[in-house]
């Protein structure tokens, strides 16, 4: 496909704008009022766990969404405001400043400006492919962990206690020095609201077909179980004179649009926010990006992963300037979005403005809304990121993605969010590394009436016992080099009879500096005891780069076309006998 005009690749809107129409502009208002009712409550609920007035969440939700509806590639990916950059956000600004104070919101402000800038340079480079450093065990298990903490810290608002911590042990304490005030009110708020929202979640939509409703209305109504818990609660709240009771509300939100903030430029400050806001940017860009690629899948569109970046930047920066944290594109709402129709990124702008309306004239009606609701909403929202079936399915396939997996849960539960993406990191480069400086690599022979070669442990083959043939299946790099060496020298000296040894190189994309050196020194000591040294099925990139160098004069055996070839004429030298379905086949 070829590459759209440079304007058009950073404003993907002057593409998808050309062929807009009607038909486009009625599904995506739909989508736009269905995602709207979604995301009030659950703005509020995000910015509550951020540890941010409410509102902020609102906040979050408009100007966000513009910007990404000019420079994002998703056709329907919804961004705003996510549980899991919702609770990094309170660990990082909460250990520069007290919840609640001027300089709490100033940090996430500038949490937010930080990681707009840094995705859109990473954008601008093309560095998207950094995001590739973290693996799937470990953002599957960060996430995982990040689903308990979050529900965990909101099970306080549930019980109308005080609590607090940033790690799991620290949360359960809190918890259990505090359980004795549990207030009965909030509690019984917060369990049927809790109840509600799992039953909204799978057995809402299935009762209103069965009394008559059409499923595309049902399904749109079911969206809305969050708007109809926040009502219900407010309804409770004024009729049971909840605040009296000692229950937490929401109390009085501003009313109005954004206000205009600037960043921090308190260099300090930007210090010790910069590897906070940079975690943040990599699991938001590597969340985002992987819903876009699997909505864009469905319809078989595409995104340009680079463009990605550009675009959370310029919402993240779009947040800042408007008095909000860190966003990216989050599953549910965008789910919802490609549901319920969206065609352009338009759509967004389209909930933008409705999150502004709301802004405007409904946060008066949310001063009874009690804080138990909100946190119920979020409880029921992040219960659905524990996975639990992946340990299992990892330990089966390999130990040391489950390593990797496990490691990255226990460190962000006992340590902390920043401190468990970062050993989840460690930990996957780590057993990286490892594997690939003990490649696999297998003796084979040729598996009979055929030209295929096969590892001798696993499969009925010839060999000879002169010829010697490995295969080796990763790239020769400095990781691996010393191994390789080590390998061959003692598949020789287990072997007495050897004077020919083939490396089949079918599975070698590359042979670096240090890789070189190995073969090197492997066919001079080879030849020190009388071996010969030979390569087959070497590709061409890797043959090209050989060529510059001496090593082909100095080969003591010769480079075979074909793993075949060089069994079939070294298995005739030395006088020893022909393989026997050579002599089946007529090849001798």
């Amino acid at each position: 496909m070829a590459e759209p005009p440079l304007l058009a690749r950073y404003f993907p809107i002057l593409q998808w704008g050309r062929t807009y129409n009607g038909a486009v502009l009625t599904n995506d208002l739909v989508a736009a009022v269905i995602v709207t009712i979604m995301l009030i409550p659950q703005s509020l609920a995000y910015a509550l766990l951020a540890g941010l007035p409410p509102v902020v969440g609102l906040y979050a939700s408009i100007l966000p969404l513009v910007a990404y509806a000019l420079f994002g590639t998703s056709r329907t990916l919804a961004v705003g405001p996510v549980a899991v950059l919702s609770l990094m956000t309170a660990s990082a600004a909460g250990a520069v400043a007290a919840q609640g104070t001027a300089e709490y919101l100033e940090a996430a402000i500038t949490l937010a400006a930080l990681s707009g800038i840094m995705l859109a340079v990473l954008g601008f480079l093309r560095l998207g492919f950094l995001a590739n450093l973290l693996s799937h065990p470990v953002i599957s298990g960060f996430i995982t962990a990040s689903g308990v903490l979050i529900a965990t810290s909101q099970i306080k608002h549930i019980l109308g206690i005080s609590g607090g911590g940033d790690t799991w042990p620290e949360m359960l304490g809190s918890l259990a020095s505090n359980i004795g005030l549990t207030n009965p009110w909030a509690l019984t708020i917060g369990i049927p609201a809790t109840l509600f929202l799992f039953w909204v979640r799978g057995g809402l939509q299935p009762a209103l077909i069965r009394i008559g409703l059409r499923p595309r209305a049902a399904d749109i109504a079911a969206k809305a179980g969050p708007v109809i818990a926040v009502a219900l609660a407010i309804l409770a709240a004024f009729v049971l004179d909840l605040g009296e009771k000692g229950v937490d509300l929401v109390g009085a939100i501003p009313q109005g649009l954004p206000p205009f903030a600037t960043p921090s430029t308190d260099m300090d400050l930007i210090a010790r926010l910069w590897v906070p806001a940079l975690l943040i940017s990599i699991i938001g860009f590597v969340e985002s990006v992987s819903v876009a690629q699997t909505l864009a899948a469905k319809r078989r569109q595409r995104i340009s992963p680079d463009q990605e970046l550009i675009g959370l930047g310029a919402s993240n920066i779009a947040s800042a300037f408007s008095g909000a944290y860190p966003v990216t594109g989050g599953f549910a709402r965008s789910a919802v979005n490609f549901d319920a129709g969206a065609q352009t990124p338009a759509a967004g702008a389209y909930t933008a403005i409705g999150i502004a309306l709301a802004s405007v004239f409904l946060t008066p009606l949310l001063f009874s809304l009690p804080i138990a609701t909100l946190a119920a909403t979020i409880i029921v929202a992040v219960l659905s990121l524990v996975d639990l079936k992946t340990p299992g399915q990892l330990w089966r396939y390999s130990k040391a993605d489950f390593a990797a997996h496990l490691s990255t849960i226990v460190i962000t539960l006992l340590a902390g969010v920043e401190l468990g993406v970062i050993a989840g990191v460690a930990v996957g480069l780590l057993l990286y590394l490892w594997r690939a400086s003990r490649p696999h690599a297998a003796i084979v022979g040729r598996v009979p009436e055929t030209e295929h070669f096969r590892n001798v442990e696993r499969h009925k083959v010839f060999t000879v016992p002169h010829v010697l043939s490995i295969r080796i299946d990763e790239s020769l790099t400095y990781l691996n080099a010393r191994w390789l060496e080590e390998y061959v020298l003692e598949r020789v000296a287990d072997q007495p009879e050897v004077r020919h040894v083939v490396l089949m190189c079918s599975a070698v994309n590359e042979v670096d500096a240090s890789g070189l050196e190995s073969l090197e020194a492997i066919n001079h000591r080879l030849a020190d005891a009388g071996i010969d040294l030979h390569l087959s099925e070497v590709k061409g990139p890797v043959m090209d780069r050989l060529k510059r160098t001496d090593f082909l004069q100095e080969l003591g055996g010769r480079v075979f076309l074909s793993q075949n070839r060089a069994f079939h004429e070294l298995s005739r030298n030395n006088g020893g006998p022909p393989p026997p379905d050579d002599i089946a086949r007529g090849l001798i």
